[in-house]
């Protein structure tokens, strides 16, 4: 199954393809790992559909499916109007994919010491480099070099539909890019583990590498489920193209896993979870128990993979990541 793609060319996600693979799959995309809820709405222009759409309330799943379906949309598909008051109220402001490869070219240029690493910029366009991508070897171990590549920890701050981690499309015009024009971190990760396997159990081991040292975080629900399906359905996109077939449904329930926790609903203004708040005194002497009970913003979570270390994303910053 893929997503569908219109004669334009325009892409469309819909929650619905998601919920037809099976349900608890879209219940992992819409999954909080920090409050073990569902993340919130956290924007107030899906109040127009009741109550249960507010922005403190949590996105359940048949609030999105069946004739709902297209009720949250990427930013391509909304009226000028919804784009221009999302700007004003939210400072949403996506960018062009020929600006996220030209960030992301600067990143690689960084990593491997040379320039155009995988393409060449073209304007606002692009060629993608069609020889495999080498790397320097390290020592005796010829290998080293993709796999720390495949292993290097990425992360897009405020990331919206994620367009620097995946490129199915441009999140500015709604182009759909074919797998050879992709840019995103991602995909760029992919592509090393498509040249560096020769198997299928090889491929998904570093696959999933690729996804669990790949990180980011929104603040706005839609944005963030959106972000969450455009990996997912990457992580699709390349192993169709390489086997010919679907993954198994056990593959995208470990990789939707991943991804919930790896690209989460955050402030980044203070590090917590928008409209969740955690109870402090709760080990008080019952002679207090009279008290107001004090509610203090909850901290994000995220995990280390290589370590299964589970720490704030705010120890993370300051160099003190302390397992919880």
């Amino acid at each position: 199954m893929s997503v569908a793609v219109e004669q334009n060319e325009e892409i469309d996600i819909l929650e619905q393809d998601i919920q037809d693979i099976s349900p608890f799959l879209l219940k992992i995309l819409l999954e909080d790992k920090t409050t073990g809820k569902f993340i919130r709405f956290a924007c107030d222009e899906y109040l127009k559909y009741g109550e249960a759409y507010a922005a403190d309330k949590e996105i359940y799943p048949e609030l999105i499916i069946g004739n709902n379906t297209k009720i949250i949309q990427p930013r391509t598909a909304k009226s000028k109007d919804e784009q221009i008051n999302r700007t004003r109220k939210a400072a949403e402001v996506f960018t062009p994919s020929w600006i996220c490869n030209e960030m992301n070219n600067h990143c690689d240029e960084q990593w491997f010491g040379r320039p155009n690493v995988f393409n060449t910029p073209n304007g606002h366009d692009w060629t993608p480099n069609p020889e495999p991508i080498t790397f320097p070897e390290d020592g005796k171990n010829k290998r080293a070099g993709w796999m720390k590549y495949v292993d290097s920890k990425r992360l897009e701050i405020t990331c919206g539909e994620a367009p620097y981690l995946v490129s199915r499309y441009d999140t500015t015009t709604g182009e759909f890019l074919p797998i050879v024009k992709r840019i995103g971190i991602l995909d760029r990760k992919l592509r090393i583990v498509n040249e560096n396997t020769n198997n299928e159990t090889d491929w998904y081991k570093w696959a999933k590498r690729a996804f669990e040292s790949t990180y980011g975080y929104e603040y706005q629900g839609d944005n963030l489920l959106l972000a969450r399906e455009n990996l997912l359905w990457t992580f699709i996109d390349y192993y169709q193209q390489r086997f010919g077939i679907e993954p198994t449904l056990v593959q995208k329930k470990q990789i939707a896993n991943v991804i919930a926790w790896n690209v989460w609903q955050m402030d980044g203004l203070n590090d917590t979870v928008p409209f969740a708040t955690s109870e402090e005194n709760d080990n008080q002497l019952e002679l207090f128990d009279d008290l107001p009970k004090i509610y203090t913003p909850m901290l994000c979570k995220m995990k280390d993979w290589r370590s299964k270390e589970i720490f704030y994303f705010q120890d993370l910053k300051k160099g003190t990541k302390n397992e919880i």
